[in-house]
């Protein structure tokens, strides 16, 4: 009776849910959470399925993890899965679907302007989610606490993707959206407890993948926040780690150095560069061992679902160098096995381009230390750093020497393997706001603006940019991560509307729009090279050509009028050619014999021609 009872087993959760057949990695894992589950036999007879292998790791009982071959041949269908102990057995239903049509997975490019949103401070839709019913930790809603949850959702971004649609982005990049059922609730959602379930308090797996389908439908991408880094602390492999190897450090928590130098510094101590690696990103965040297999295919397992069942079109995965360099670089090497067309950016925080060079595939210098990270874009931090607080186009003494330092930043791009795939930004939800107080006027604004959206590189834009969001995150991330007005019950202003935004709101509001609707159509920004002068008074300029197409872009960092000799431009200007500003649509003739250049004060132009 007693070893009766003891062989009693349960199977309350298979990862992942279903899969399909046809793909091109004929393996497939199931990991299996029940009680006492680890030991128990196996059985499944299925066409064309096979089990390779059942791995019974050193952790907990309650695991186990199956190994199954899809063969071509294997068809749709319903696959029984039977476990037996002793004379328990359990049957459990698994889904083998056939593949959906594939409208995403068309990745990401420098063609592309990428709209960072973070779901809960973007809106509500309004609705219930009954789904958050089943969590342990379901927070109440606090909008006045800034690092509480404030309630926005799908629904809330579906409501407004018309907004969205008229600033001109293609394609939109949203802050993790997976469960975090964690004390505090999280809102950010970088501590993941279920790596295949849409947190409920944002809405249903089903209605992530239908806005993904409208905003398919309106032409643009998705990009979807990973985290391989770390899960959050109330994840079951936390609360009940698999393997004594599962988390790194055996699941004690030691707090990495955050010093990401450490990994290329050739005279690094091993502790140092270990403690940075392996140490934990906080303590609510376990650090994951990508080194141990079975998470490690449990992981990129993962990101194979959300394309092919969510139709995803990019992955920026977050911490990047914090994980096993040569494990990620096999996670990148599945997926874009499995789709050819996809893109990846991974965020290495770096204040330099030396240190974020090294993490782009094809680097040099990581060459010749025998290294390709395989990873596709690298985020700019140091163009990030460099305009905080608009500091290189602000009107002060130092105005001039500023404009300088934007020349000399991307005249170190040739540190990269390839500076279309540079992520470039001025602000994301992890640093301030790029401009700390509302402005008086735009003009430093709208400098910044139109050199991140022409320089090379994949420009990202963060929510509320285009409001004039501002702030520092000092005492607090909640407040560089604010709601929208107007998109919440309750407010007493709606900003998605022009209506209901000021003047110089809606100012900037659509010099990002005309700038995002035109560049949709130019190869010279989307593909083109670029040559670049030294600036010269305070004048900046730079070309973008390919093909026949030119664009030129001036900005002239005095706060005063200059007459510009333009030609020490002649290389790249032919006399008597005309321009279009593609803001105000005027007419600009740019060598005019001996005549220079009237350019008003704090110019800032944007022209373009065909030849």
């Amino acid at each position: 009776m007693a070893g009766e009872a003891m062989a009693a087993i349960s199977v309350d959760k298979i990862d992942p849910p279903y899969w399909w057949v046809g793909m091109q990695d004929t393996t497939l894992q199931l990991q299996i959470h029940g009680t006492d589950i680890r030991d128990a036999e196996f059985f499944l007879e299925y066409p064309g399925v096979s089990v390779d292998s059942v791995a019974r790791l050193d952790g907990s009982p309650n695991w186990q993890y199956i190994y199954l071959n899809i063969s071509p041949e294997a068809k749709p269908g319903t696959l029984k899965l039977k476990w037996k102990s002793g004379k328990n057995t359990i049957t459990k239903d698994f889904q083998l679907k056939p593949r959906k049509e594939m409208k995403g997975a068309q990745g990401f490019s420098s063609k592309d302007v990428l709209y960072m949103i973070m779901p809960d401070r973007f809106a509500s839709g309004g609705k219930a989610h009954p789904g958050t019913k089943s969590l342990k930790n379901a927070v109440q809603i606090d909008r006045n606490n800034p690092n509480a949850r404030h309630g926005g959702d799908l629904k809330g971004i579906a409501d407004h993707i018309d907004y969205i649609d008229s600033l001109g982005v293609t394609a939109v990049w949203l802050n993790p959206v997976l469960e975090n059922d964690m004390p505090g609730g999280s809102y950010h959602g970088y501590a993941t407890t279920d790596y295949y379930r849409v947190d409920p308090r944002f809405g249903t797996n089903q209605e992530y993948a239908d806005l993904i389908d409208t905003l398919h439908s309106k032409g643009i991408k998705m990009v979807m926040d990973m985290i391989f880094n770390h899960s959050g602390s109330h994840h079951p492999w936390a609360l009940d780690p698999p393997a004594s190897d599962w988390f790194n450090h055996q699941g004690d928590y030691q707090q990495t150095n955050y010093r990401l130098s450490t990994i290329t510094d050739p005279y690094a101590s091993e502790y140092d560069k270990d403690l940075t690696v392996n140490g934990w990103f906080v303590e609510s965040m376990p650090d994951l061992n990508q080194k141990n297999p079975h998470l490690m295919k449990y992981l990129v397992q993962n990101s194979i679902f959300w394309i092919e069942d969510a139709q995803i079109d990019g992955i920026r995965m977050d911490t990047y160098p914090y994980a096993d360099r040569e494990k990620m670089g096999e996670w990148i090497d599945a997926v874009m096995a499995e789709y050819p067309g996809f893109n990846i950016v991974g965020e290495c925080w770096y204040g330099s381009p030396a240190g974020e060079q090294f993490w782009q595939t094809g680097s040099a210098i990581a060459a010749s230390k025998g290294i390709d990270t395989r990873l596709p874009v690298v985020m700019d931090f140091p163009l990030s750093i460099l305009c905080a607080d608009l500091k290189p186009f602000k009107v002060d003494s130092q105005a001039w020497n500023g404009i300088n330092e934007v020349y000399d930043h991307f005249a170190l791009d040739y540190v990269y393997a390839n500076p279309m795939n540079v992520l470039r930004f001025l602000d994301n939800h992890d640093t301030d706001r790029f401009i700390l107080e509302m402005p008086e006027n735009l003009d430093a604004w709208k400098q910044a603006i139109a050199m991140l959206l022409t320089v090379p590189g994949i420009p990202q834009l963060y929510y509320g940019t285009e409001l004039l969001m501002n702030g520092s995150k000092e005492g607090s991330d909640g407040y560089v991560r604010r709601d929208v007005p107007g998109g919440f019950k309750g407010d007493k202003e709606n900003q998605f509307e022009a209506a209901g935004r000021n003047d110089l709101q809606n100012e900037a509001f659509d010099f990002i729009a005309a700038i995002n609707d035109w560049r949709k159509t130019s190869d010279a920004i989307g593909k083109g090279d670029m040559k670049h002068f030294m600036p010269t008074n305070g004048v900046y300029l730079y070309r973008r050509k390919f093909g026949k197409e030119e664009v030129i872009v001036i900005l002239n960092g005095k706060d005063e009028d200059l007459d510009l000799d333009m030609s020490r431009y002649a290389e790249i200007i032919d006399e008597g050619d005309a321009y279009t500003d593609i803001i105000s649509g005027k007419r600009v003739v740019l060598r005019d014999g001996d005549k220079e250049l009237k350019l008003p004060a704090r110019a800032t132009l944007i022209l373009t021609k065909s030849t």
